[in-house]
């Protein structure tokens, strides 16, 4: 028998738009309370907002999550006003293209700053409360890049790889808390992160992984029985070419 998420509480980074904004609302639409983490203040306001509308309580964090310590104080502040994490969605990061010898050091850092390091603090900070109450879900979003390596993609692909050795080594770590981690790995996703301002006739997002087909799937494996997960998956569209 699958599981009620109803009044449940969900921290999500990466929250203002794109894949977090659309897992917001299908949890609010599940009856779930929401605190939307982001850099965005208005954006975040428009998520809170628009999430509302389904009885549930919302409360914005604006962070950047490449910042240890205004992560920690952020959280703190989200569970003084929304209740302690039930659910954790690492969804935050930030993709830069380019060959290896043309990908300068700070973007290589920019990049681990955003999407390893941001996963760790906001993990590092929600962590402590999961384990004290023992239960909870974890879902960090990675890439096929994080399983396969391709021409001009480098650093983002290390990134990502990182992102896998982590999450592997967390879900085993916190299994005996009743803690489930799981790991997603999009391909292209119709967003603004691969494509920018690029979304037109030639790439048609229509094509594309839609934002909404990956909250689905994030609401289908919270559901689950606590007894089982999938720590890890691959998500493709079916012809985007």
């Amino acid at each position: 028998m699958s599981q009620k998420l109803e009044g449940k509480v969900a921290y999500i980074t990466g929250a203002s738009q794109g894949i977090g904004r659309a897992t917001a609302i299908a949890l609010a639409q599940e009856g779930v309370h929401v605190g939307l983490i982001a850099r965005q203040e208005s954006k975040l306001n428009e998520v809170a907002k628009e999430i509302e509308q389904y009885g549930v309580n919302a409360e914005i964090g604006i962070v950047d999550v490449s910042d240890l310590e205004a992560v920690e104080q952020t959280i703190k502040n989200l569970v003084s006003r929304l209740g302690t994490a039930d659910i954790l969605i690492n969804n935050a990061g930030i993709a830069i293209s380019g060959n290896f010898l043309e990908t300068s050091p700070e973007d290589w850092r920019r990049l681990f700053d955003v999407n390893v390091f941001g996963m760790y603090h906001v993990t590092r900070s929600v962590l402590p409360y999961m384990m004290e109450q023992e239960r909870g879900d974890i879902i960090n979003i990675s890439s096929s890049s994080g399983l396969k390596g391709t021409a001009g993609t480098s650093a983002y692909s290390a990134s990502k790889f990182a992102v896998q050795g982590m999450s592997e080594s967390l879900m085993q770590e916190v299994r005996p808390y009743n803690i489930r981690v799981f790991t997603m790995n999009p391909s292209l996703v119709a967003t603004e992160l691969p494509f920018g301002e690029q979304l037109d006739e030639k790439n048609d997002p229509k094509k594309f992984i839609q934002p909404e087909d990956l909250a689905e799937y994030m609401v289908a494996q919270l559901k689950l029985n606590q007894r089982m997960f999938i720590k890890q998956s691959l998500q493709w569209a079916t012809n985007p070419f």
